[in-house]
């Protein structure tokens, strides 16, 4: 289902993640639960893996995540702002110690000018309060191509965490 390379970069984190005795946890719009799919794609992941909230909707963001309705009705869901607090309430709603989120627009059609298709927002975030943010600005290059190069962005995001922040 997955390339090798994601393989061997799911493989990478959850080997870093379990060395520094991190669970993680994701929160997910744009890429509908792909990246714990990937995590959980690895036999002996249940140590690591925490759990995976697929918060496709707004309103999902705002039940399962605690994200206030208001803050994604003035930034917009594919924002920076939202992003960090999808992370941040998937640590404080889980039992996970980092945490990683992405929204985006996936295409083919949803984009604009100012938040053009291939659009993705990333945040990590520690339990402590640190957050991380990334966006990333794929193109239009079909909807599994942006789907997919958000899952290996999104752990690359989670490794220069654990790398930067013991």
């Amino acid at each position: 289902m997955f390339s090798a390379a994601l393989i061997a970069l799911a493989e990478d984190v959850l080997s870093a993640a379990r060395v520094k005795g991190l669970r993680i946890a994701t929160a997910e719009s744009c890429t509908g639960g792909l990246i714990v799919g990937l995590l959980t794609e690895i036999p002996g992941s249940s140590d690591v893996v925490e759990r995976g909230f697929v918060t496709y909707s707004n309103e999902a963001k705002a039940d399962l995540l605690g994200i206030p309705l208001s803050l994604i009705q003035e930034n917009g869901a594919v924002s920076e702002v939202v992003a960090r607090a999808m992370a941040e309430g998937a640590v404080q709603h889980s039992l996970a110690q980092i945490a990683v989120a992405v929204t985006g627009i996936a295409g083919p059609g949803g984009g604009t000018t100012a938040k053009p298709v291939g659009l993705v927002h990333m945040a990590v975030s520690r339990d402590g309060g640190q957050t991380v943010h990334e966006e990333h600005r794929f193109g239009d290059i079909g909807r599994t191509e942006v789907r997919l190069a958000t899952v290996e962005a999104a752990l690359r995001l989670v490794q220069k965490m654990m790398a930067t922040n013991p």
